[in-house]
């Protein structure tokens, strides 16, 4: 039988910072390779093809496997460790990186980036698992979570313009760059102590159903934008996604040891946090991946110039993830998560009325509160994640939210992709995507008014 490690009651400060700094990169890395990449794509299709879709796959194959894979990981962290799991993860990643660097083809590009998108999925739950063991308490949990979420503001500050410079010379350098920091972290997780283990079995059928549900229906919303939503093909494809969705929910019900225990969404506060974590995603995801083409492909920006239009969001949104802790521990998370999601209400509704006159300087500012918005969201809203839940499922607790998050993520580059394709249709159906995660956002700010103040929700 094995024998779980003992965490002791608090960490000390010198470990903490360490385990802290490693779980940042990490965040770095992940949310690098969406905003690195997007800036990157026009580039990349002139050189392998692959038109609309393939730019589509290249960001959603990376999401989809991430999405698919989260709940395993969640699982795998729990039952392993999270120090083990974040260093399969970081391995798995840096070496899918290097074969995205060396693609021949749009085709193993996009095989590469599922590769990519499977070590991210280990990563990240590890990660948030590893925080909340080096701070057990939730007054430094939720400064630590803020300062976590900096690394994503950080990816998403360079991302960008870094993209762009690097990809003047080589779009490929955009993977290479991943390299370094991938041995770095973990160089700096060896400091580590050992995590907690929770022996669990795999629920093998809940994850192949898991991969079939989310493959399907990404597929089928990226082809029938292409194909038509009639088409046999997607029909089909369509149909079986929904199947196994309802299978899968059988199962997790049924089974003895669940990939996405049911019981998870007993507590309010993560019912809460799924919404509000899949409604960020399509406004944030969706956002970049809709103004970076529109920028290059509409505009004629270099991608370059694309990349500094960014990096006024970025500084802000650096800004709402340092504020986010503070704001938190005294008003509670309420507060910052309703406030945070209005916000990019406010930027995406700016887009919509603006995008028109195309004036680059204009889509500089209204990106502004879509960034310091969801920077102040997102960590009150992990909070809330890591409180409404026994210690002992961390890790499946923060997989689920992130699969809702990142299905949300694929499911709007699939959609918008579909709504922009083609030079006719691309401003109308620019404007119709914002427009809906605007909505979305509004939605589930409204929500938030729900999420508790005064004390933690905590399931037993």
């Amino acid at each position: 039988m094995k024998t779980s490690v003992t965490i002791p009651a608090s960490r000390s400060a010198p470990h903490a910072r360490t385990v802290l700094a490693v779980g940042s990169l990490g965040f770095f890395l992940i949310t690098l390779d969406i905003s690195i990449v997007n800036v990157a794509l026009p580039n990349i299709t002139r050189e392998l093809g692959g038109g609309t879709a393939g730019q589509q796959w290249t960001i959603d194959g990376y999401t989809l496997v991430f999405a698919s894979l989260l709940l395993f990981a969640g699982n795998l962290a729990d039952r392993v460790g999270a120090k083990k799991a974040l260093v399969l993860g970081i391995v798995a990643f840096t070496l899918a990186s290097a074969a995205c660097a060396a693609a021949p083809s749009i085709g193993m590009l996009v095989a590469a980036r599922c590769v990519q998108g499977a070590g991210a999925a280990v990563m990240l739950p590890a990660s948030m698992a590893l925080i909340r063991e080096a701070f057990p308490d939730t007054g430094r949990r939720t400064r630590a979570l803020g300062v976590w979420a900096v690394g994503g503001a950080v990816a998403a500050l360079v991302g960008q313009p870094l993209g762009g410079l690097l990809t003047t010379v080589d779009w490929r350098l955009v993977f290479i760059v991943n390299l370094p920091v991938g041995a770095g972290m973990v160089l700096f997780l060896l400091a580590a102590a050992p995590s907690p283990t929770r022996p669990a079995r795999f629920d093998w059928a809940g994850q192949v159903l898991a991969i079939v549900a989310l493959s399907g229906l990404v597929y089928g919303l990226i082809e029938g934008g292409h194909l038509g939503f009639t088409s046999p093909v997607v029909v089909t494809t369509l149909v079986v996604a929904a199947v196994a969705m309802v299978a899968f929910v059988v199962v997790q019900a049924r089974g003895d040891h669940p990939m996405m225990p049911l019981a998870l969404f007993g507590s309010k506060g993560f019912r809460i946090a799924l919404s509000a974590g899949f409604a960020f995603m399509v406004g944030n995801y969706g956002n970049v991946f809709a103004t970076s083409l529109f920028l290059q492909q509409y505009l004629g920006l270099s991608a370059l110039h694309a990349g500094l239009v960014y990096i006024p969001s970025a500084v802000f949104a650096i800004a709402g993830n340092l504020a986010s802790g503070p704001v938190t521990n005294r008003f509670g998370p309420r507060l910052p998560v309703v406030a945070g999601q209005l916000a990019m209400v406010a930027g995406l509704v700016a887009l919509v009325a603006t995008v028109h006159l195309r004036s680059v300087p204009l889509v500089a500012v209204c990106l502004i509160p879509i960034g310091a918005g969801g920077s102040l969201a997102m960590p009150a809203v992990t909070g809330v994640v890591l409180s409404g839940v026994a210690p002992g499922l961390a890790g499946t607790a923060s997989a689920v939210f992130n699969t809702f998050r990142q299905v949300g993520g694929a499911v709007a580059i699939a959609v918008f992709g579909s709504l922009m394709a083609g030079s006719a249709t691309f401003l109308p159906g620019m404007r119709t995507s914002l427009a809906v995660a605007a909505g979305l956002l509004f939605g589930t700010a409204l929500i938030g008014l729900r999420v508790q103040t005064t004390r933690e929700e905590v399931m037993t």
